[in-house]
This record gives structure tokens, C-alpha cells and sequence, in this order.
């Protein structure tokens, strides 16, 4: 399989066990120093991040591709670029929903990829 195909395969599988909530799976996916920029500009620490999913506090109802994955390797880093319909709530119970520029930058550290970094762009 090649590198880009990975990394679009490991795009999927996060998102898809943060929609169903699974911190474990989350937690491998993530490297300890993932952040996250909110599209309303907040800066999320993994920690952070993974306890507002636990906790319920963010819970996302739709995490999804809404356009082709593109992606960029070089050597052990990669970058991901592509639309997504996000449809969250977070507290205090306030809803989102609508489609973003997301952008991801991975690394392979230890011989596993690993999300670093993650951004949305709300689109208008």
C-alpha cells in the first residue's frame, strides 16, 4: 500500500473512533503533542481534547470526508488537506454543524503514524 493510502486509511479510522467516542483508539492515533485550532480559533492540547470527548463535554455526531483526501508525504511526515461535514455538540450544549477546510499534519514516529497537528476552516 502506499504511504499516501495509509495515511488516508488512519484519516478515516480517527475520525471515525472520535464520532464513536473510543478514547483508547483516539489515543494511539494521536502524538502527545497534538493540537488542535478550532475554526472559532481555540487551541486544543490532546489531553484536552480526548477528555472533552470522554466526558461528553464534545461529541461528535458527524465527522466525515466531503471531498477527495488529499494528501502529501515526504519521508516520515505527511499532510492532509480536504472538505468535511462536522456536525458536534459541545458544552454547554451548544450544536454545530457544517462543512470545513480541514488540514492534518502526521508523522511516523516509532514505526506508526501519528496526527501532530489539525486545523478547521469553517467554509462560507
Amino acid at each position: 500500500m502506499e504511504a499516501e493510502d495509509t495515511i488516508r486509511d488512519l484519516e478515516a479510522r480517527r475520525l471515525a473512533v472520535l464520532v464513536a467516542g473510543d478514547i483508547d483508539a483516539a489515543e494511539a492515533l494521536h502524538a502527545d503533542d497534538y493540537e488542535l485550532i478550532t475554526p472559532g480559533g481555540a487551541s486544543y492540547t490532546k489531553r484536552r481534547y480526548l477528555d472533552a470527548i470522554a466526558s461528553g463535554d464534545l461529541r461528535y455526531k458527524v465527522f466525515e470526508a466531503a471531498s477527495a483526501v488529499r494528501v502529501l508525504v515526504r519521508g516520515d511526515t505527511a499532510i492532509l488537506r480536504y472538505k468535511v461535514l462536522i456536525d458536534v455538540t459541545f458544552a454547554p450544549g451548544e450544536v454545530d454543524a457544517d462543512h470545513f477546510w480541514h488540514t492534518d499534519y502526521w508523522e511516523q514516529r516509532d514505526g506508526r503514524w501519528q496526527a501532530v497537528w489539525s486545523q478547521a476552516t469553517r467554509i462560507r
